[in-house]
């Protein structure tokens, strides 16, 4: 069986760099916080791009603080999309705040700049911009939006670790930028996992406090905070795996070219981004009108596939009731929905593999 994600594979092939990691925290004694979460830390902003990074218990924890260190709160309202991971709009909620969702770009299945102007009343505060599948949002155009409105800018780069805007790396445009690192994610821990960045020295001073119960150097608390601390085990492995990811992030972009070769000529969409953006494909998403039985065919074929996301936010009960959708509607979520499947991808996929997925998806078209 092909998987579509495999993370062991991902731990074999930095086995030695990861054991010592390990063995290193191991013999330490020292599990929480302390120098291996410092290190990576700083490690993690010089390769953003930015000067101050907090590691975080989990990149939903990094959303929900990332929008408390800018006060968002009970009252406001916050501009996202539905088309996401549960996590961007679960965070949102988290504070209080409203989730607004607005469409899609119908090719680059990110958050459609044209829509943000319906979504704007006089309770919104900030925008959430997600960079899904590994492609970057129109953060050029946003980031003119937000600062017209007198909007926050937070970036969610939970799936783009690595991914650029024009030449800048994601996760330093906006006010803020919140990053996972789940074990499936380019950039994935052995464990949970996340971190914020952000340019701002006083922002990230108030993320640091909020993610240790808002403790202040002398462990006096100024704000109501959690523990959502990066473990020091987990910091190390991330510490280790982290000059992969240019080249872990240049494998799954040839493995996605290919893709495109291969998959020419049938009814299916492929991924697409801006020209001048460098997509870096955690995810390799491609949309069609008989997904169900070609998923079932792949299947059969012994290759595995995923579906990100079925179920689009504001359907799903429990959050429905807990959203508002802007004007305009939803008209390009709710199309493609039903059409996607996230191919195999990673970098340890073999060429030979890439093949037979291509082969039985051109099968499946001939029958």
């Amino acid at each position: 069986m092909i998987p579509w994600a495999a993370p062991a594979a991902q731990y074999r092939a930095h086995k030695n760099a990861i054991d010592a990691a390990i063995a290193r925290v191991l013999d330490s004694g020292a599990y929480v916080l302390g120098s291996e979460v410092e290190s990576f830390e700083r490690a993690f902003a010089d390769y953003c791009g930015v000067p101050y990074a907090v590691g975080i218990g989990s990149g939903t924890d990094a959303l929900i603080l990332g929008l408390r260190s800018l006060d968002v709160g009970p009252g406001d309202e916050v501009i996202t999309v539905s088309h996401t991971a549960l996590a961007t709009v679960a965070a949102i909620i988290a504070t209080g705040a409203m989730p607004v969702l607005v469409d899609i770009d119908a090719a680059t299945y990110t958050m459609d700049p044209a829509r943000i102007e319906q979504a704007v009343g006089p309770r919104a505060k900030a925008i959430v911009a997600v960079h899904l599948y590994g492609g970057p949002v129109d953060l050029g155009t946003l980031d003119t939006i937000a600062k017209r409105h007198r909007l926050r800018l937070i970036e969610d780069c939970a799936q783009a670790a690595g991914a650029r805007y024009r030449d800048r790396r994601v996760g330093s445009i906006g006010d803020i930028a919140c990053f996972s690192f789940y074990p499936t994610k380019n950039l994935g821990a052995i464990g949970d996992g996340g971190m914020v960045t952000t340019r701002d020295a006083a922002l990230a001073l108030r993320v640091r406090r909020l993610h240790q119960y808002g403790w202040n150097e002398d462990r006096e608390t100024d704000d109501v905070g959690v523990n959502s601390r990066l473990d020091s085990l987990q910091a190390a492995i991330l510490a280790a795996k982290l000059p992969y990811l240019e080249t872990d992030n240049a494998r799954r972009a040839t493995i996605a070219a290919r893709y495109a070769e291969g998959l020419r000529g049938l009814p299916i969409a492929i991924p697409t981004t801006r020209g001048q953006d460098t997509h870096v494909y955690h995810l390799y998403v491609i949309a069609c009108d008989e997904r169900d039985a070609l998923m079932q065919h792949l299947n059969h074929h012994g290759i595995g596939c995923g579906i990100h996301y079925p179920v689009p936010v504001h359907l799903q009960k429990g959050y429905a009731e807990r959203v508002r959708v802007a004007k305009g509607g939803l008209k390009v979520t709710e199309h493609l929905a039903p059409r996607i499947i996230s191919l195999p991808i990673y970098p340890e996929l073999g060429d030979t593999e890439v093949e037979k997925v291509i082969a039985a998806i051109r099968d499946f078209y001939r029958a």
